[in-house]
């Protein structure tokens, strides 16, 4: 009996999350019954009710007021306000991802969602060679890959999974219907990434959270870690580093922003420095932050000083040459 208790309390949190299954699926289907705008004005107003009554609404309070030392605290809940909005849209447009990305060149009436630097999707796309696009959590951050896979760039999206199986499930099925290629981050995965790029193919991570054995970099003037992967395969197979990110607009609207090749540091052998290029990367996602800070995830805890190495390297500094090219987006 000892024994069937100890397996019942270990399996729990997976039996329970199995068991929101359904009621996942009906979350999903009220939100195709109510449309992208009303689904998306539900989420966002249930989570920016829900949100500040979470631990992790302390988290992102924290991270704003350190990233924006003296702003006035009216403003710092606004922004973390916007945030679970901009969250709670989020996750009900996945009902909605099908649809979302309408965008047409050709077209000339209104349209749902814009691109900027859609000569750099074709570029990649005709050029025959490998490429990397690192991208942050901002607005939806699902779209630059429904892009890619619209305009027929071969793209491998990473990602990680959610932890509750039923929500798992739900996002990949979402996922493989509207996207090209999917890896989902874990152990082994850097080989299966490695293998896209030597196929010739693209791809896109994200590249604005925690990672405990990443290379220090500053973000927001504090020194955090972050996946070294794109700048090792640049560096590996000298392909072009883009970045890619998509703005919310009023009206249930998207713009899709990609950036011309960025112009990495190198090392005195002449090979990509991978932390300056991470360095480089985390830069343009600052700069991105602070053009809309309601629309980024400030719930994660991207600073864990205590995750620093014990003799930190020195983080390198800020490229503002680099930020201010693709914060241009003439793309």
């Amino acid at each position: 009996m000892l024994r069937l208790a100890l397996i019942l309390k270990r399996s729990y949190p997976r039996l329970a999350g199995f068991a929101s299954i359904p009621l996942i699926r009906l979350i999903f289907a009220l939100a195709r019954l109510l449309g992208p705008e009303r689904a998306a004005a539900f989420g966002g107003g249930l989570l920016r009710t829900i949100g500040p009554l979470l631990p992790a609404h302390r988290t992102a309070l924290a991270n704003i007021r350190a990233a924006f030392p003296g702003l006035p605290e009216a403003e710092v809940r606004a922004i973390a306000l916007s945030a679970w909005d901009n969250l709670g849209r989020t996750g009900a447009e996945y009902a909605h991802l099908d649809t979302l990305l309408d965008y047409d060149p050709e077209a000339t009436g209104p349209l749902r969602s814009e691109v900027e630097g859609i000569e750099h999707f074709f570029a990649l796309r005709d050029d025959r060679q490998p490429g990397l696009i690192f991208s942050a959590h901002l607005a939806n951050w699902e779209l630059p890959a429904i892009c890619a896979a619209k305009f027929g760039l071969e793209a491998t999206a990473v990602f990680r999974p959610p932890n509750n199986p039923a929500a798992k499930r739900l996002v990949e099925e979402v996922r493989r219907s509207t996207m090209g290629g999917l890896a989902a981050s874990g152990p082994g995965s850097a080989f299966a990434m490695q293998g896209v790029v030597e196929r010739g193919g693209h791809l896109g991570q994200l590249v604005d959270q925690h990672f405990t054995r990443g290379v220090v970099v500053n973000f927001f003037g504090r020194p955090c870690l972050v996946n070294p992967l794109l700048a090792k395969l640049a560096r590996h197979y000298e392909c072009p580093v883009h970045g890619a990110r998509v703005v919310r607009l009023p009206g249930e609207r998207f713009r899709l922003e990609l950036t011309p090749p960025l112009t990495l540091p190198r090392g005195a052998d002449g090979t990509i420095d991978v932390p300056g290029a991470m360095q480089a990367m985390t830069d343009v996602i600052e700069g991105w932050v602070r053009e809309n800070p309601g629309q980024w995830l400030w719930m994660h805890r991207r600073w864990r000083p205590d995750m620093l190495p014990k003799v930190p390297p020195k983080a390198v500094p800020s490229q503002g040459n680099v930020t201010s090219q693709a914060e241009t987006t003439a793309l």
